[in-house]
């Protein structure tokens, strides 16, 4: 490896890694297959890339020479790049997946709760609305979680992604938990009174912070 691949190797981002480990998995993939299979898989727990992003990944990582692709031959009527991962690419990765050090610590950005944060200038049947909104779209997550893990059960290869998946359904049920808490919440401070509008656009009060 060249010194210019070293440093890019010391470089890659998580979501190089996270491309390199699709390519784990048995068989040849082109990149719109590697994107269904982060999309029924990563997404649950990690990140939904765009098809731009992964292509993006699968060309540096053949330019380290972790990956390599084959052309489709002229019996299929719409030529096609398959990727495979590498030798040289499997040992990287599997430093990589094996190097704790790494991993850090999981990010929340909870966009609702963020809203939420800002509720003194919103309607409270607004913010119930929202809370409502999100608990739809956790269940329906939940129901492709749980599709997921139908079509991984008793797949020997995936039985890791099949844990990872169901980590994600326990942790979107917990979701779906602390969502109804929180209307249950809203309801109680609306009840208050506490919660209205109205009583911040009127002002007073230092920032609820220590010190």
């Amino acid at each position: 490896m060249t010194s210019s691949q070293t440093s890019k190797k010391q470089d890659l981002p998580a979501t190089a890694w996270a491309v390199l480990g699709l390519l784990s998995f048995p068989g040849e993939r082109t990149g719109y297959e590697l994107k269904k299979w982060a999309d029924s898989s990563l997404r649950f727990f990690y990140w939904s890339p765009a098809i731009s992003q992964i292509y993006a990944e699968l060309r540096r990582l053949e330019e380290l020479g972790y990956a390599a692709s084959t052309r489709s031959g002229p019996e299929e009527a719409r030529a096609k790049r398959r990727y495979a991962i590498t030798a040289a690419g499997r040992a990287a990765l599997a430093g990589w997946a094996s190097d704790t050090a790494e991993a850090g610590p999981p990010v929340l950005k909870h966009g609702l709760l963020l809203r939420i944060w800002l509720g003194h200038l919103a309607e409270p049947e607004l913010l119930r609305a929202m809370v409502g909104g999100h608990l739809e779209r956790t269940r329906g997550e939940l129901a492709a979680v749980r599709e997921a893990m139908a079509q991984a059960d008793d797949v020997p290869q995936w039985a890791f992604p099949a844990l990872a998946l169901r980590w994600s359904e326990r942790q979107h049920l917990a979701e779906l938990e602390l969502g109804e808490a929180l209307l249950a919440d809203l309801a109680e401070l609306d009840a208050s009174g506490t919660g209205d509008p109205a009583a911040d656009r009127q002002g007073g009060g230092d920032a609820p912070t220590p010190g």
